[in-house]
Formats: C-alpha cells, structure tokens, sequence
C-alpha cells in the first residue's frame, strides 16, 4: 500500500540546530535552497571555486537571493545535512574530492535522484544517514508554487539510517522546500532510479522526440510541407500533452474530436505494438541490470563523444530548422 505523508507528518523543529548545505545552485539547487531559507533554516551553498561564467553566475545569483557562499568543501564540511543537487555524471567525483573528507559520524547526505548510490558511485560510510527528496516538478515550479503557498509533491527515500532519524529528518527536509503541502510518497532508492530512467528514455525524452521526428520525416518524403508536418507532429504536442497533464488520458479523449477520438484508439495500437513493447522491456533490462549506467558513467569519463555528436545531429535535423522559423511567427513562446 503506498504510503503518502503531508505537512502534520513532518516535525521542521527536527532541522532547527542543523545547517544544511545545498550543493550547486541550478535547476534544483536554486528553488530547495531558498525554499529552505523561507523555512527559516539554516541554509549554506556550496560552489566550486573558479573562474568560469557558470560559476560566477550561480554564485553572484546565490548572494542576490540572500544565502550564505562558499566552497563546496568548506560548505560540506560545516554542514549537517549535505544536499548534492550537481549533475549526475559529476556527482561522484565532487563527493570524492570535496564531499567526503568533511563528512561527519552523524552527518546526513541528501540526493533528488537515486543514480549515484544505487549504481554504487557513491558509496557513504556507514555512520551517517543517507536519504532521498525527491520534488516531482522542475526547479522553478518548486519555487513558484512554494511562494504561492502550496508546493509540488515528492518522493522520499531512505537508504541508510545510521542515526535512528533518518526518515524523520528527510521528512522535515521535504517539508522545509514545499513537498509535504502536496504529499510525498514513500519509495526506495532502486524504485525511483530505475523508473525515472525508464520514463526519461522509453517516454518521455527518448520516445517522444523519436515518435516526432519520424512522422514527420514520413510526411516530408511523401511530398507534404515541411511546415505542415512540423504543426501536425509537433507543435500541437502540447495542445495534448497538457490536457493529458491536467486531466489524465481520459480529459484528452473528451477534448478531441470524435474522429481523433476513433482513429487514435485504432491507429496507436497499432503503432506502439509488440516490437515496440519488446524494446522498452529491453531498455529496462538494462537500466536494471546496470549496464546502462556503466555506458553513461564510460561515456562521461570519455568526455561525451556520443553524446555530443548526437546533439549535433540533432540540432541539424530539418525539424528542427523549420521550427525555428517557425517559431518566430509565435511572439507568446519563450525563447
């Protein structure tokens, strides 16, 4: 039975001596950090030292929001409770030079992603707590909606609870930026992982963007308008994908029409089949045995030659070409 907790679950008091240090102050960094600055606790950034745009970016945005700046080993080391919010692929190499030798018996280390601890990058000692936030929602909805008194709901996950207190404290945590407002369901390290890699490559990110280009290929080469295609196979994605968001498949079915309606329900079938169920079984076979995270963990060691000459290639796809152009006919769209 899933277990979901709210606000009168989570005791804050249970953060009132401790110093939480939010490590990377991006997508996720910027919102939890100053969620938990408006909690009234004690909240610290940790940066890396340098000289870089990005650096100097998150740091001069970080002090204009009012928080406390400094290294990530000195933020580390004076912290109780260590949120590493940088990107997946650097995680274990921050945690081993600048994380690690100031961590603490008793000292809590917090993540919003399970990647690192369930694929063994990381591995903690075992006198300190480990646990899982997780918010459901990008960084600037988690503030958006902090700020308007509501917030966005999370997971929460304990990996190791060396202190007795490890739940209590992640409770708390994830009431200080917002996520008990709305509920935070109780999962594991392994379940949030595995599922959040598969929707990212099967649906959301990897499907998706596949499913869309080759429609519109497939138009194209059967002689129709590039610009045609790119509004019937792309652009009006989010017409559905925000209905479906709002309101589940069904609200969507009832907001097309009768004749969308009927050849969806007959077509789809038809087109996410068997071979393609055989596929998502495959890729989750791999995230499950690991032998995706150790292909993402060699590439990013190599320094993201695949990765990089696919964003090329994807960047120059026609699609893309003609929405762009597109796309300026659109003045209400966001650069």
């Amino acid at each position: 039975m899933v277990q979901i907790y709210y606000d009168n679950d989570a005791d804050l008091g249970v953060l009132k001596d401790k110093t939480i240090a939010v490590i990377g102050y991006g997508n996720q960094g910027h919102a939890q950090a100053q969620n938990l600055n408006d909690s009234g606790l004690n909240v610290i950034v940790g940066l890396k030292k340098g000289k870089e745009p990005w650096i100097q970016r998150e740091q001069t945005t970080a002090e204009k929001d009012g928080l406390q700046v400094m290294a990530i080993e000195e933020a580390s080391a004076k912290a109780d409770i260590i949120q590493i919010l940088v990107p997946d692929e650097l995680q274990q190499q921050v945690y081993t030079d600048y994380i690690e030798p100031g961590i603490n018996p008793g000292d809590a280390i917090v993540f919003s992603h399970g990647f690192n601890i369930h694929y063994n990058q990381i591995i903690p000692p075992d006198d300190i707590d480990v646990f899982m936030v997780a918010p459901k929602a990008p960084g600037h909805m988690v503030r958006t909606t902090f700020v308007e008194g509501s917030g966005v709901p999370g997971l929460l996950a304990v990996y190791q609870d060396a202190t007795g207190t490890a739940k209590k404290i992640g409770l708390a945590y994830a009431k200080g930026i917002g996520c008990t407002r709305a509920g935070v369901i109780e999962t594991t390290f392994a379940e949030e992982t595995e599922t959040d890699l598969f929707g990212e490559q099967v649906d959301l990110c990897g499907g998706v963007t596949c499913m869309i280009k080759t429609a519109f290929e497939i138009l194209v080469e059967a002689g129709y308008q590039p610009e045609i295609a790119y509004f019937e196979t792309l652009h009006e994605l989010k017409l559905i994908v925000d209905l479906i968001h709002e309101g589940g498949l069904s609200r969507m079915w009832r907001s097309v029409s009768n004749t969308a309606e009927y050849g969806g329900l007959t077509v789809g079938p038809k087109i996410i089949n068997e071979q393609s169920e055989d596929a998502m079984y495959e890729a989750l076979e791999r995230i499950q045995s690991g032998e995706f995270a150790r292909e993402w963990v060699l590439e990013s060691q190599a320094g993201r030659p695949v990765l990089n000459a696919l964003e090329r290639k994807e960047k120059e796809h026609l699609i893309e070409e003609i929405g762009s152009e597109l796309r300026a006919m659109m003045p209400w769209l966001e650069s």
